[in-house]
């Protein structure tokens, strides 16, 4: 049905409800339907009317398993409702406000009832079209990212994300608005932000975010972010670009952090770690790396993707050049596989010499997933990538047999990728030649994350085809054991 204005419904749509037999509309308890509305003029007489009005609109209800669980029976009992109607060959419109795919209850009623019975989705105009189009501001050009967000996600999150974007727009305010404009602030966006209320009606209005009454805010509106304000572009006046400091208190000028966020949770990196990226003006790393850091006003983010360790290296060492703060991140830590080594090599450029350089220590892969086995680390091991991106596959196959040979724990990162399938083979066969084939094989994925899962298994039963860049392996000796209660350690001392 579109935002509000009954002459932005589509000629589709007018048609439909007109030969309806049944029209159908969401309402809240006690409240006209803002569908059943705009579609006033529309609805043909002597049609069935039937109005699904929902149990509750806020979080608090008696029903036993809350609010989720009094909408989950609301949206079945309006399934059966609708379905009643479709079995008995009428045809039903199903009024939704916007368009009924963007954050709309149609998704509900359709996933109940288009399998069983034909059903056709009519697009409408989204309220954020009508929002940019009533304040007549361009939200993004050319190859600009625009990111749609739910003032409903958690306040770091939400500024994390609007820091990463070009244009945005936040939906779903009403009481999440406080949370909405301390999220802008932290990521730099007040002063581009515009607050549209019933965009298209009779009532709309707007104004800057920053003079919005929190407590007038109703859920039908949204904040606009544009786009231009991080380019410099337009008629708005663009973000301030951070000055060139002579010197920080508490920091060197000049001085770029490289640290290690850990291989997980928030709680895996270190207070050193967490106190240098709270004095930093600027995160550079690898985009989900730099995702990781909480966004807080005057931070900027610049992430990049993967495979170009050296031009990343070379942009931190320009800011901190500059005089700025800087912490380039890597996962795990930074010294490990990680961005210490790039951020050295490119800072052996003279250009750089005035640039000190400090690297802080953080929790490595390996150290995680060996913790969730028990102590397979726990005497002489040796860590290795098994990319040969960066060194020939010959070397690689020399390095692996020495290992092996030499009866060490093997911790094996980079263990495979989509486009390196058979280096894990090649390294499985070869280890098998000096090593038994019940040899412990400890698979480690995401550890630390929701999706962990840690698997113990033997050299010769390792499933190659399941492990991914996601896993770490970890190949004990000939000593490393599995306890009776699933433990894996490798003893401190070796037999003469």
């Amino acid at each position: 049905m579109g935002p509000g204005d009954p002459e932005l419904v589509t000629l589709k749509a007018a048609r439909l409800i007109g030969s309806a037999d049944v029209v159908a509309y969401h309402a809240g308890v006690g409240r006209q339907s803002n569908a059943r509305r705009i579609a006033a003029d529309l609805v043909p007489e002597g049609c069935v009317e039937e109005c699904l009005t929902y149990p509750v609109t806020t979080g608090t209800t008696s029903h036993p398993d809350g609010y989720a669980g009094a909408l989950a029976d609301f949206y079945v009992e309006s399934a059966d409702r609708l379905a009643a109607h479709l079995a008995a060959g009428r045809d039903v419109v199903l009024l939704a406000e916007g368009d009924p795919l963007f954050y709309g209850s149609f998704m509900y009623m359709h996933d109940a009832l288009a399998e069983r019975f034909e059903t056709t989705v009519v697009p409408g105009v989204p309220a954020f079209a009508a929002a940019t189009a009533a304040i007549a501001w361009p939200l993004v050009r050319q190859t600009d990212v625009l990111t749609v967000l739910p003032g409903t996600l958690p306040e770091p999150e939400l500024a994390r994300r609007l820091a990463d974007t070009d244009g945005a727009v936040i939906m779903k305010l009403g009481r999440t608005f406080p949370a909405v404009r301390r999220a802008l602030e932290a990521a730099g966006r007040l002063d581009h932000a515009m607050y549209v209320e019933r965009a298209s009606t009779g009532s709309e209005r707007s104004m800057p975010v920053a003079e919005v009454d929190p407590g007038s805010v109703p859920y039908f509106s949204l904040v606009v972010v544009n786009g231009d304000s991080v380019h410099g572009r337009g008629r708005r006046e663009a973000l301030p670009k951070p000055a060139t400091p002579v010197g920080h208190e508490g920091a060197a000028s000049g001085e770029l952090l490289v640290v290690g966020l850990g291989p997980g949770p928030e709680s895996w990196s270190t207070p050193e770690v967490r106190s240098a990226l709270d004095t930093v003006d600027h995160v550079v790393g690898y985009a989900p790396y730099v995702a990781r850091v909480p966004q807080r006003a005057g931070l900027r983010r610049h992430a990049s993707g993967n495979g170009v360790e050296i031009d990343r290296a070379r942009a931190a060492l320009d800011l901190a050049r500059a005089g700025e703060r800087v912490a380039v991140v890597s996962g795990g830590d930074a010294g490990v596989f990680g961005m210490a080594t790039a951020v050295l090599e490119a800072a052996e450029d003279p250009a750089y010499d005035g640039v000190a350089v400090r690297v802080l220590p953080g929790l490595s892969a390996v150290q995680a997933v060996a913790a969730r086995a028990g102590a397979p680390i726990g005497g002489d091991f040796a860590v290795l990538s098994l990319s040969d991106r960066l060194k020939p596959w010959p070397v690689l196959e020399r390095r692996l047999r020495a290992l092996a040979e030499a009866d060490l724990v093997l911790a094996v990162y980079n263990p495979a990728s989509r486009s390196r399938t058979e280096q894990l083979v090649r390294a499985r066969e070869l280890l098998l030649e000096h090593r038994p084939a019940d040899t412990v094989v400890v698979v480690g994925r995401d550890v630390g994350r929701a999706e962990e899962s840690l698997v113990v298994t033997t050299l010769a039963e390792l499933d190659v085809a399941s492990v991914d860049m996601k896993c770490l392996l970890l190949v004990g000796s000939s000593s490393t054991r599995v306890d009776r209660a699933g433990r894996v350690w490798t003893p401190r001392w070796v037999e003469a």
